[in-house]
Protein backbone atom coordinates (compact mmCIF):
# COMPACT_ATOMS: atom_id res chain seq x y z
CA UNK A 1 0.00 0.00 0.00
CA UNK A 2 0.87 3.17 -1.11
CA UNK A 3 1.96 5.34 1.83
CA UNK A 4 -0.28 8.53 2.30
CA UNK A 5 1.15 12.42 2.36
CA UNK A 6 2.35 13.34 5.58
CA UNK A 7 0.23 16.24 7.33
CA UNK A 8 1.15 17.88 10.42
CA UNK A 9 -1.52 18.43 13.00
CA UNK A 10 -1.94 21.60 14.49
CA UNK A 11 -0.20 22.62 17.29
CA UNK A 12 -3.09 21.42 19.95
CA UNK A 13 -3.20 17.94 18.11
CA UNK A 14 0.43 17.62 18.45
CA UNK A 15 0.08 19.04 22.44
CA UNK A 16 -2.59 16.37 22.90
CA UNK A 17 -0.27 13.19 22.26
CA UNK A 18 2.42 14.80 24.17
CA UNK A 19 4.49 12.59 26.79
CA UNK A 20 2.20 12.67 30.21
CA UNK A 21 4.91 14.10 32.02
CA UNK A 22 5.33 17.37 30.05
CA UNK A 23 1.66 17.85 30.84
CA UNK A 24 2.12 19.27 34.17
CA UNK A 25 -0.91 18.20 37.00
CA UNK A 26 -2.34 15.65 34.17
CA UNK A 27 -2.16 12.33 32.79
CA UNK A 28 -2.72 11.21 29.15
CA UNK A 29 -5.51 9.28 28.41
CA UNK A 30 -5.31 8.99 24.67
CA UNK A 31 -3.42 10.02 21.36
CA UNK A 32 -4.60 10.68 18.14
CA UNK A 33 -2.91 8.87 15.46
CA UNK A 34 -4.84 10.50 12.25
CA UNK A 35 -8.14 11.55 10.85
CA UNK A 36 -9.35 10.35 7.75
CA UNK A 37 -12.06 13.06 6.40
CA UNK A 38 -13.26 13.94 9.67
CA UNK A 39 -12.97 10.72 11.58
CA UNK A 40 -10.28 10.16 14.18
CA UNK A 41 -8.65 7.01 14.59
CA UNK A 42 -6.76 6.78 18.09
CA UNK A 43 -2.96 5.26 18.63
CA UNK A 44 -5.02 2.76 20.62
CA UNK A 45 -6.63 1.51 17.56
CA UNK A 46 -3.48 0.99 15.82
CA UNK A 47 -2.13 -0.81 18.77
CA UNK A 48 -5.10 -3.23 18.44
CA UNK A 49 -4.83 -3.35 14.65
CA UNK A 50 -1.18 -4.47 14.64
CA UNK A 51 -1.86 -7.27 17.12
CA UNK A 52 -4.56 -8.56 15.30
CA UNK A 53 -2.08 -9.08 12.27
CA UNK A 54 0.53 -10.08 14.19
CA UNK A 55 -1.60 -12.60 15.52
CA UNK A 56 -2.70 -13.87 12.34
CA UNK A 57 -6.33 -13.64 13.70
CA UNK A 58 -8.18 -13.21 10.59
CA UNK A 59 -9.07 -16.62 8.97
CA UNK A 60 -7.59 -17.52 5.68
CA UNK A 61 -4.12 -15.28 6.34
CA UNK A 62 -1.00 -15.57 7.86
CA UNK A 63 0.78 -13.51 10.48
CA UNK A 64 2.61 -10.01 10.01
CA UNK A 65 4.38 -8.59 12.10
CA UNK A 66 3.62 -4.56 11.52
CA UNK A 67 5.13 -1.32 12.22
CA UNK A 68 2.52 0.95 14.02
CA UNK A 69 2.82 2.95 10.61
CA UNK A 70 2.44 0.37 8.71
CA UNK A 71 -0.95 -0.59 10.89
CA UNK A 72 -1.95 3.14 10.76
CA UNK A 73 -1.44 2.47 6.86
CA UNK A 74 -4.00 -0.19 6.75
CA UNK A 75 -6.40 0.82 9.23
CA UNK A 76 -6.61 4.49 7.02
CA UNK A 77 -7.24 2.11 3.65
CA UNK A 78 -10.15 0.25 5.78
CA UNK A 79 -11.33 3.52 6.91
CA UNK A 80 -11.42 4.75 3.49
CA UNK A 81 -13.25 1.74 2.19
CA UNK A 82 -15.95 1.74 5.04
CA UNK A 83 -16.75 4.96 4.45
CA UNK A 84 -17.32 4.42 0.83
CA UNK A 85 -19.62 1.36 1.81
CA UNK A 86 -21.49 3.55 3.65
CA UNK A 87 -21.80 5.92 1.02
CA UNK A 88 -23.31 3.60 -1.75
CA UNK A 89 -24.67 0.29 0.77
CA UNK A 90 -22.41 -2.15 -1.43
CA UNK A 91 -21.88 -5.24 0.17
CA UNK A 92 -23.17 -6.88 3.27
CA UNK A 93 -21.87 -10.15 5.53
CA UNK A 94 -23.02 -13.17 5.59
CA UNK A 95 -24.02 -14.20 9.19
CA UNK A 96 -23.16 -17.90 9.16
CA UNK A 97 -20.36 -16.96 7.77
CA UNK A 98 -19.15 -14.37 10.02
CA UNK A 99 -20.19 -16.86 12.85
CA UNK A 100 -17.45 -19.40 11.28
CA UNK A 101 -14.79 -16.36 10.97
CA UNK A 102 -15.20 -14.87 14.14
CA UNK A 103 -15.21 -19.10 15.69
CA UNK A 104 -12.12 -19.25 14.31
CA UNK A 105 -10.52 -15.66 14.80
CA UNK A 106 -11.14 -16.42 19.03
CA UNK A 107 -9.49 -19.27 18.37
CA UNK A 108 -6.24 -17.81 17.19
CA UNK A 109 -5.95 -14.85 19.26
CA UNK A 110 -6.50 -17.20 22.21
CA UNK A 111 -3.61 -19.18 20.65
CA UNK A 112 -1.27 -15.72 20.09
CA UNK A 113 1.93 -15.56 21.95
CA UNK A 114 2.28 -12.27 21.74
CA UNK A 115 1.08 -9.99 24.96
CA UNK A 116 -0.52 -7.87 22.82
CA UNK A 117 -3.59 -10.09 22.91
CA UNK A 118 -4.40 -9.60 26.55
CA UNK A 119 -6.11 -5.89 26.27
CA UNK A 120 -8.18 -6.88 23.54
CA UNK A 121 -11.53 -8.04 24.06
CA UNK A 122 -13.46 -10.84 22.28
CA UNK A 123 -16.19 -8.01 21.49
CA UNK A 124 -13.30 -6.15 19.69
CA UNK A 125 -12.42 -9.38 17.63
CA UNK A 126 -16.28 -9.61 16.70
CA UNK A 127 -16.14 -6.51 15.74
CA UNK A 128 -12.53 -6.26 13.57
CA UNK A 129 -13.48 -9.88 11.53
CA UNK A 130 -16.29 -8.34 10.70
CA UNK A 131 -14.99 -5.17 9.52
CA UNK A 132 -12.66 -7.12 7.79
CA UNK A 133 -15.29 -9.68 5.98
CA UNK A 134 -17.87 -6.11 5.05
CA UNK A 135 -14.68 -4.52 3.45
CA UNK A 136 -14.03 -7.78 1.38
CA UNK A 137 -17.33 -8.26 0.35
CA UNK A 138 -17.43 -4.32 -0.62
CA UNK A 139 -13.93 -4.33 -2.27
CA UNK A 140 -15.64 -7.33 -4.32
CA UNK A 141 -18.75 -5.83 -5.66
CA UNK A 142 -17.18 -2.18 -6.04
CA UNK A 143 -13.57 -3.42 -7.87
CA UNK A 144 -13.47 -7.46 -8.82
CA UNK A 145 -16.47 -7.46 -10.30
CA UNK A 146 -15.38 -5.00 -13.33
CA UNK A 147 -12.05 -6.85 -13.56
CA UNK A 148 -11.61 -9.21 -16.71
CA UNK A 149 -8.98 -11.52 -17.93
CA UNK A 150 -9.11 -11.82 -21.63
CA UNK A 151 -7.95 -14.97 -23.44
CA UNK A 152 -4.83 -13.24 -25.21
CA UNK A 153 -3.65 -12.94 -21.81
CA UNK A 154 -4.34 -16.15 -20.81
CA UNK A 155 -2.54 -17.77 -24.04
CA UNK A 156 0.56 -15.28 -23.69
CA UNK A 157 1.15 -16.51 -19.79
CA UNK A 158 1.09 -20.07 -20.64
CA UNK A 159 3.09 -19.86 -23.41
CA UNK A 160 5.70 -18.23 -21.21
CA UNK A 161 5.24 -20.28 -18.57
CA UNK A 162 6.23 -22.94 -21.09
CA UNK A 163 9.45 -21.08 -22.29
CA UNK A 164 10.28 -21.20 -18.63
CA UNK A 165 9.51 -24.19 -17.94
CA UNK A 166 6.93 -24.49 -16.20
CA UNK A 167 5.48 -27.92 -15.17
CA UNK A 168 1.21 -28.98 -16.71
CA UNK A 169 -0.77 -28.04 -13.87
CA UNK A 170 1.00 -24.57 -14.04
CA UNK A 171 0.86 -23.70 -17.08
CA UNK A 172 -3.16 -25.34 -17.45
CA UNK A 173 -5.35 -22.69 -18.95
CA UNK A 174 -7.84 -22.47 -15.68
CA UNK A 175 -5.20 -22.07 -13.19
CA UNK A 176 -3.39 -19.25 -15.07
CA UNK A 177 -6.52 -17.55 -15.59
CA UNK A 178 -7.48 -17.79 -11.97
CA UNK A 179 -4.03 -16.19 -11.17
CA UNK A 180 -4.12 -13.58 -13.64
CA UNK A 181 -7.53 -12.62 -12.69
CA UNK A 182 -6.05 -12.49 -8.85
CA UNK A 183 -3.38 -10.71 -9.61
CA UNK A 184 -5.42 -7.91 -12.00
CA UNK A 185 -7.90 -7.74 -9.05
CA UNK A 186 -5.42 -6.77 -6.18
CA UNK A 187 -4.27 -4.11 -8.89
CA UNK A 188 -7.16 -2.62 -9.27
CA UNK A 189 -7.92 -2.65 -5.17
CA UNK A 190 -4.05 -0.92 -4.77
CA UNK A 191 -5.59 1.14 -7.24
CA UNK A 192 -8.69 2.36 -6.03
CA UNK A 193 -7.23 2.62 -2.72
CA UNK A 194 -4.67 4.94 -4.22
CA UNK A 195 -7.45 7.02 -6.23
CA UNK A 196 -9.14 7.00 -2.66
CA UNK A 197 -6.42 8.47 -0.87
CA UNK A 198 -5.43 11.09 -3.22
CA UNK A 199 -9.23 12.61 -2.73
CA UNK A 200 -9.48 11.86 0.96
CA UNK A 201 -8.44 14.83 3.97
CA UNK A 202 -6.00 12.81 5.89
CA UNK A 203 -3.95 14.12 8.76
CA UNK A 204 -1.21 12.02 10.43
CA UNK A 205 0.04 12.55 13.58
CA UNK A 206 3.39 11.38 15.20
CA UNK A 207 3.65 8.07 16.34
CA UNK A 208 6.88 7.96 17.93
CA UNK A 209 7.53 8.78 21.70
CA UNK A 210 4.22 7.73 22.39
Amino acid sequence: MRRFPLVLFPVLLLLAAADARALDGYSLVESTAASVNGEVLFRSDVAREACFFRCGALPGERAESLTLGEARDRLIADTLALQEQRKLQLGQVDNAALADAVKEALARMDACASPCRRGITPEQTRAWVERELLIREFLKRRVAVFVEVNEEDIQKEIRRRKAAGGDNAATSGDAVARELLKEKVAQEVRNWFARSASKARIILSPLEGQ
